[in-house]
């Protein structure tokens, strides 16, 4: 994970030009046409519909043409750069810089927080760290409730007034397909059932499940219902 501001437009650079310090490819001509790299698709000589280039464009520039030209002018002056410690070392190396900045804050009397999974400042790396803990303790104590998935259906079904039958059929109504995000959004993120377990329960395929998890996810007060479903 990564704190954008600070370092997104470093890493995506350093992680393209891999295969060039790797010397699998020679110079950034052929980096361009490297299949295997990201960088590929951001200059628009490759098509990656799964590759969000828009994302990464837009921190560069307004326009495509003016975002692409200053991404290959960021690229090429990274080349020099060789390998950076401060971008591969553990999360509280990366977060400061290196070795030397580190003994210096130490020296300082200053301690900061640093995770190998993170990339970014102290403050970044708290913020996440203890987000991570609200949502695992929330998960833990949701565990403990010993809610059985048809237990959940009931519970679903009655927070949206409808059939518990309706949960297991493919039904497309807008009521249906929410209170299906709901329920599978709660069992598999929630309380940390499979979604194997939750498929083979309503009778819908595991993709299916998987789907309807996504949308619950995106529902606006799916947190909200989550407690008053779980407290019903």
């Amino acid at each position: 994970m990564c704190e954008e501001e600070v370092y997104l437009k470093e890493l995506v650079c350093y992680i393209h030009l891999n295969p060039l310090r790797a010397k699998v490819i020679k110079d950034l001509k052929d980096l361009a046409k490297y299949r295997w790299c990201g960088h590929s698709a951001l200059v628009g000589k490759a098509n990656a519909d799964f590759q969000d280039t828009d994302y990464v464009l837009k921190l560069f520039g307004r326009s495509l043409r003016q975002s692409r030209r200053a991404y290959e002018k960021f690229v090429s002056q990274g080349v020099k750069h060789g390998r950076r410690p401060d971008l591969v070392g553990g999360g509280l190396l990366r977060s400061v810089g290196g070795w030397a900045e580190l003994k210096e804050l130490r020296d300082m009397g200053i301690r900061i927080k640093g995770d190998e999974r993170l990339l970014g400042s102290s403050d970044f790396v708290e913020q996440v760290l203890k987000q991570a803990d609200e949502q695992l303790e929330e998960k833990y104590r949701l565990q403990a409730g010993a809610i059985s998935l048809r237990a959940l259906i009931e519970k679903v079904s009655h927070y949206y007034k409808i059939n518990p039958e309706n949960l297991k059929s493919t039904g497309k109504e807008r009521l249906v397909t929410e209170a299906r995000g709901v329920f599978c959004y709660i069992a598999v993120p929630k309380l940390g059932y499979k979604c194997t377990e939750v498929s083979k329960e309503i009778a819908i395929s595991a993709v299916t499940v998987s789907k309807a998890v996504s949308l619950g996810a995106r529902l606006p007060e799916v947190d909200k219902i989550q407690k008053r479903v779980i407290e019903s």
